[in-house]
């Protein structure tokens, strides 16, 4: 199963990969974990240039790319070969962050951005996505628990952008059925059981 977790900057998405990961283990699965931008030798370094706060400079033509260019090469090397065989792989981030912070956070052409990222990932499509959704305020709150030397590229941008960005994932919810929208505000246990409990179904529906 291909599960992916989405969200504006600061949600919980990494904790919610991590304990899922966890559960999935105590099962007896076999689990590969990965992270956008990033899980290879090549994309870490689209990574590093991606994130790097001295490219504020960098075009939203360029961005898309850089992102695009770092996936295709993860789907290729790590996400297809890991499901081959039998993996449960669990993604924080995938094409739908593309699509909500290229194309509706920086105004990309939507059309545009689903063109690209066919191409970066071809009919590698996530089996269940989890957008776990808080509003901009208490990302800001969450995130200045984390120093402005340590913020990157992406998370310095402001509320405009985050509110398009959050727009963007509640219309691609409502489009993909794929998706399931969490609550980001419940405490992690809460948030937790949830995400489980729509696995569990949707392996059900599967194996029925």
């Amino acid at each position: 199963m291909f599960i992916t977790f989405e969200g504006i900057d600061f949600c919980g998405k990494s904790t919610q990969v991590d304990k899922l990961k966890e559960f999935l283990l105590e099962q007896k699965k076999k689990v590969e974990v990965i992270r956008e931008p990033g899980g290879t030798l090549i994309s870490e370094k689209v990574r590093h240039i991606l994130l790097d706060k001295n490219h504020y400079s960098m075009f939203e033509e360029t961005e898309i790319f850089l992102f695009s260019a770092s996936r295709a090469q993860l789907v290729r090397e790590k996400i297809r070969p890991y499901l081959e065989k039998g993996y449960y792989v669990i993604s924080d981030r995938f094409y739908d962050s593309t699509t909500a912070y290229q194309g509706y956070g920086r105004g990309i052409s939507i059309e545009a951005v689903k063109q690209i990222n066919n191409l970066a990932v071809g009919d590698t499509i996530p089996d269940i996505t989890f957008f776990i959704d808080i509003p901009f305020e208490e990302a800001v709150k969450r995130g200045s628990k984390k120093s402005g030397a340590q913020l990157d590229r992406i998370e310095i941008s402001g509320a405009e952008f985050y509110s398009k960005v959050r727009e963007g994932y509640l219309k691609l919810a409502s489009e993909e059925k794929r998706f399931r929208i969490i609550n980001g505000t419940l405490n992690i246990q809460e948030i937790h059981n949830t995400v489980i409990e729509e696995i569990i179904n949707l392996e059900s529906k599967v194996s029925a």
